[in-house]
């Protein structure tokens, strides 16, 4: 219910804008634009895909973090997003979210105000060499006679 106010008022300022901006460009300049930020939009967001994928195996490859790479992406995708809709205020805002400083800044206003937890693969120590961990094991001789296979393993139901 929070969200009805701005969209009420952002469609208000898409009609106002399609009214002034229709006027001044006329009907055929309108429509050039919609269809053509539109298209623009369309073919975004088809590179987009490869190009996040193709990022985020490089980022994982070097062992960095995919968080940079995929707000990146995240961001071109809404910006295709708000070229495909109809309206020029969405579309001026997808064309301002395609410019790389702008991008990066907004990233970076996300990112201080919503933290990225991390996580990190490998053994996790607590720092307390007094910490024993009791368990048993059971040491199998390898040189044991094998189950054979040619019979059911019992964990599957064979029809027979």
């Amino acid at each position: 219910m929070r969200l009805f106010g701005p969209f009420i008022a952002l469609m208000l300022i898409e009609i106002a804008l399609f009214i002034t901006l229709g006027g001044a460009i006329g009907l055929m300049g309108s429509l050039g634009v919609i269809f053509g930020t539109a298209l623009l939009g369309v073919v975004l967001l088809r590179k987009q895909g490869a190009r996040a994928a193709l990022d985020l195996r490089t980022a994982m490859d070097g062992m960095r973090s995919p968080a940079a790479p995929l707000a990146d992406h995240a961001v071109k995708v809404v910006a295709a997003l708000l070229l495909i809709l109809p309206g020029f205020l969405g579309d001026m805002i997808g064309l301002l979210l395609l410019v790389p400083p702008l991008r990066h800044l907004l990233i970076a206003a996300v990112a201080r105000r919503f933290p990225v937890q991390q996580a990190h693969f490998g053994v996790h120590t607590t720092g307390r060499p007094d910490v024993v961990i009791d368990g048993e094991f059971i040491e199998i001789d390898s040189e044991a006679p094998q189950v054979p296979r040619d019979r059911p393993s019992g964990w599957t139901r064979h029809q027979g």
